[in-house]
């Protein structure tokens, strides 16, 4: 049987206040649009207890004693990687015999819940206070200096493999039919790479990276797209460039060639994608192309040059103006990787 939904406190004290005035049950019920017998357990509540309010319920005991609770508590918060075998021997070491599916219940009261861990960037120390120093020194810099970046990166987008992860409504034993289910293949399918710039302003050029790209080839990428890129964003005078230091990007050669170009290129703290707003861009393509569902690489290129035109500029603007944000979550998060 389904569970009725429980009387509001307003109207539980309406059917008292009907009562007391002298009404019936079957005329409260009417009146009301409630069962009599729902009506009588309200009344004979408010007889025996004085109070509609709901009296607390007994139940099972728990079979983790407060004392347990705060023990596997505190080793999951210790060490977040300690698995549900390991918390039922510690218990049973103290004399409590529970199962796996008990110890999940337990620490989602406490706001635990599992969950797959996170891939990120490795962080050293060095790594750690650099991204600290560099959020420390932007983060009182004038929302009109981070419209004038332009920020680039590279990325491989998939065929077929995790870029094409989605969610389908099915039934109980239809995981299997063509309609819920994704094709993919070996090695996923072929890839493409891609360099691509934007700035508050909106997106500059995307272009494919068809060989392998060397320190000579950025530079001839740089060369091609990354001022007339500027140039259709319309950047003011003295616009900065940022890329991350990808060994390409930081080879003595292309130092020297931006030098030469007098661009201005942004000192930049290494392993900071949640810093480089960007990825976000990337994330959002990699959403469309899943979407789409393209059959090979020429038909992928197509789709990432369609979407990546259709960037509304407010989604940069957006991107921009919420700088700050970024790196006030760094320094809070004392220089570690935060959600981007």
């Amino acid at each position: 049987m389904a569970k009725t939904q429980e009387l509001s406190k307003n109207t539980r004290n309406k059917i008292v206040d009907l009562h007391q005035a002298g009404k019936t049950e079957s005329a409260i019920g009417k009146q009301l649009g409630l069962k009599k017998s729902t009506v009588g357990a309200i009344i004979r509540k408010w007889k025996t207890y004085k109070t509609t309010d709901n009296l607390p319920r007994s139940g099972v005991p728990r079979k983790i004693s407060p004392r347990g609770v705060k023990m596997i508590t505190r080793t999951v918060s210790k060490n977040p990687r300690t698995t549900r075998g390991d918390l039922v021997n510690d218990l049973q070491r103290a004399g409590t015999k529970v199962t796996k599916p008990t110890i999940s219940n337990t620490l989602r009261r406490q706001g635990l819940k599992s969950c797959s861990a996170r891939r990120v960037p490795l962080l050293k120390p060095v790594h750690v206070q650099a991204r600290l120093k560099f959020a420390r020194e932007h983060l009182d810099d004038p929302e009109e200096d981070w419209e004038n970046v332009i920020c680039s990166d590279e990325i491989k987008i998939e065929l077929c493999g995790k870029n094409s992860t989605r969610r389908v409504w099915r039934t109980k034993n239809a995981e299997l039919h063509p309609k819920n289910t994704i094709p993919t293949v070996k090695h996923g399918g072929g890839n493409i790479m891609l360099w691509g710039c934007f700035s508050a302003k909106g997106p500059g050029r995307l272009i494919r990276v068809k060989e392998r790209m060397n320190g000579a080839m950025y530079r001839e990428i740089l060369s091609e797209n990354l001022l007339p890129s500027a140039r259709a964003l319309k950047m003011k005078r003295g616009w900065v460039f940022q890329h991350d230091n990808d060994p390409k990007h930081t080879a003595r050669a292309t130092k020297e060639w931006l030098r030469k170009k007098h661009f201005k290129v942004l000192e930049w703290p290494s392993q900071s994608p949640d810093l480089n707003p960007i990825e976000h861009l990337w994330r959002e393509l990699k959403v469309c192309v899943a979407q789409q569902q393209p059959q090979n690489s020429t038909a992928l290129e197509e789709i990432c040059m369609e979407e990546w035109a259709k960037i509304p500029v407010t989604v940069c603007e957006n991107l921009v103006k919420t700088y700050r944000k970024r790196l006030t979550s760094v320094i809070a998060n004392k220089g570690y990787i935060t959600k981007y």
